[in-house]
């Protein structure tokens, strides 16, 4: 579908010096149907020249701090009728009224509603791995909402923003390994909690190691504590038949019997979510894993993905 605006869908990525911008930008160098646009940078701050440019582009996706993303979302709201298509990659506007949740693979129909949507706000890296994970547990019956959830996972620094990343790269001050967040209040809770369809709020406990893209999110569970003398292999059905059809989302059967490790960066560079369920039956015992790149699926992928579905192309 070509745009209303032109031949080719504009597109214009507003932060598009940050990790996120830059890796979105790159994707859509090739896409054939769509056609990426700056702002002078001299004028990136000029409310008046911004609005100009979101006058005339297609789509805006929004690379920036919460805050100057709802002020983005303001200026463009002040276009009315001619106001862009918005994808907002911050965490402003994930479970806001008004906006589609953009995890395409979220359940059946999620893909369209993107499709069809004004406003779609990118899942963050975190709560894509939780969610794929636990939301066909619970809508399957096998995972109870006011279970009490744990998740733990490990991202790559490139996650942490600008200030991480010169500590590891620039400064070398940095650890190898640290757990943080440790107030148990990490801003990806509210969404973690709303699209898994939660009811108890989940204890969740990120860690970021010295590797620069690459995510391990794990939920363990004691299987004797659920209801309805739930086993590995129903938890591992329950996700394959949630994402039967689903491109991106893969899940690896049996892993238990043939995988005793996991790389976390074995699918950088791809938008690739694969789940995994380990455990023991002799131990009531088991663990969920997604695995992803936090750069891929965990953001600029999702937003690559999210954006073509709003501008009528293959996603």
């Amino acid at each position: 579908m070509g745009s209303a605006k032109g031949a080719k869908a504009k597109v214009f990525i507003d932060g598009e010096a940050g990790t996120t911008g830059l890796q979105i930008r790159d994707r859509l160098a090739n896409e054939a149907g769509i056609e990426v646009v700056s702002i002078d940078p001299a004028k990136r701050k000029d409310a008046g020249a911004r609005k100009d440019m979101m006058r005339a582009c297609d789509l805006v996706v929004l690379c920036l701090p919460d805050d100057a993303a709802k002020e983005a979302v303001a200026l463009a709201a002040e276009l009315g009728s001619e106001a862009p298509k918005i994808v907002d990659a911050s965490t402003a506007h994930r479970v806001a009224p008004g906006w589609v949740y953009g995890f395409a693979e979220l359940e059946s129909g999620q893909a369209a509603r993107i499709a069809k949507a004004q406003r779609v706000a990118n899942p963050g890296c975190y709560p894509t791995g939780a969610i794929a994970l636990l939301r066909p547990l619970v809508d399957a019956g096998l995972l109870p909402a006011g279970f009490p959830v744990s998740v733990n996972a490990v991202s790559g620094y490139s996650g942490g923003g600008k200030s991480m990343i010169e500590s590891y790269e620039v400064s070398k001050t940095a650890p190898a390994f640290e757990l943080y967040a440790l107030g148990l209040e990490h801003k990806h809770i509210p969404e973690l909690m709303a699209y898994a369809r939660l009811e108890r709020r989940p204890i969740f406990i990120p860690s970021v190691g010295n590797f620069k893209q690459g995510m391990l999110v794990s939920v363990p569970l004691h299987l004797d504590l659920l209801p309805g003398n739930v086993t590995i292999k129903m938890l591992e059905e329950a996700l394959a038949a949630h994402y039967a059809s689903a491109g991106q989302v893969r899940v690896i059967r049996d892993a238990a019997t043939k995988i005793t490790r996991l790389d976390a960066l074995a699918l950088n560079a791809t938008d690739a979510l694969e789940l995994y369920v380990f455990g023991k039956s002799a131990l009531n015992q088991a663990v969920l894993i997604a695995r992803l790149d936090n750069l891929g699926k965990g953001a600029s992928g999702a937003a690559v993905q999210n954006l073509k579905l709003m501008l009528g192309l293959a996603a």
